[in-house]
């Protein structure tokens, strides 16, 4: 299996100056090219295989050779005879990848453009506290969040837009319609990832299940974030306080006071532990 074990090393290089998507397809046409090398570097051997037995007309010569070069033969073989379906592998595989790239570059990045610029009324509604109209009619023909998601689905803009419309469900006091809406949202970043969490917590809270938001809380509380860390520090302490668990709440308070000395929570935070004396 040398020549097998050569053409790997070969294949096994890191040209780092490639882009991404021309790796992908020169590794498919080397493929295809060693595929066809092994077959005719086995063929040949096999050729002369066949020559030095009737040259020789015995049969012995033929089982020194087979013994010397059996496992080569064997794969020779291999190669040759599946040469065909091993090629309509490599178009196959071809045509997927070729597929994947034209659907992201030529049809979802043209889209991607377009749910952008579609959405940025939306955006502009729901800056100004109008969540109704950011959902379903922001004005001047535009499409509300809700119909973003409808037009525009698989881009990154119908999934921020899902992260919106879970937003103004909240504010307008539709806090399954949030839940639902937020948890089918994919963050991507930090900030949406812990507000996300946040407002799935506030949801929950409002629907009766303190627990979960306090779980929520917490998880959006774990993100660095000087400015919204001890935001939902803060109304884990109000839960623990509301609670009976004094202890507890002090000691978060403690925590606002010293890791966020700069937020208006810490001023909250003082105030609170003053009145617990």
């Amino acid at each position: 299996m040398g020549y097998i074990r050569n053409f790997l090393e070969k294949m096994g290089g890191k040209p780092s100056a490639l882009d991404k998507n021309e790796l992908i397809f020169r590794k498919m046409n080397t493929i295809h090219q060693e595929i066809i090398i092994f077959a005719q570097i086995f063929n040949s051997d096999r050729i002369m295989a066949q020559r030095k037995t009737k040259a020789s007309g015995s049969s012995d010569e033929i089982i020194d050779v087979v013994e010397v070069k059996g496992s080569n033969i064997s794969s020779g073989n291999f190669f040759e005879n599946n040469q065909k379906n091993l090629s309509y592998v490599l178009i196959g595989v071809g045509v997927v990848v070729a597929l994947y790239f034209g659907y992201t570059y030529l049809y979802l990045g043209p889209k991607e453009k377009e749910a952008v610029n579609a959405m940025y009324k939306a955006e502009d509604q729901f800056a100004k506290d109008s969540f109704a109209l950011a959902l379903d009619n922001p004005g001047g023909g535009f499409e509300g969040f809700l119909g973003i998601m409808d037009s525009y689905s698989g881009t990154k803009a119908a999934n921020l837009a899902g992260y919106y419309a879970g937003i103004c469900y909240l504010n307008l006091g539709k806090y399954q319609e949030a839940v639902d809406y937020l948890e089918d949202y994919s963050a991507h970043d930090d900030v949406t990832a812990m507000t996300k969490a946040g407002a799935l917590g506030d949801a929950y809270a409002e629907l009766g299940d303190v627990e979960k938001a306090v779980g929520l809380y917490k998880d959006a509380a774990g993100y660095e974030n000087n400015q919204l860390a001890p935001y939902y520090l803060y109304k884990i302490a109000i839960y623990h306080f509301d609670k009976g668990n004094k202890e507890e709440a002090k000691s978060i308070l403690e925590q606002i006071k010293s890791k966020y000395p700069e937020s208006v929570q810490s001023q909250d935070a003082e105030k609170m532990l003053f009145r617990m004396q």
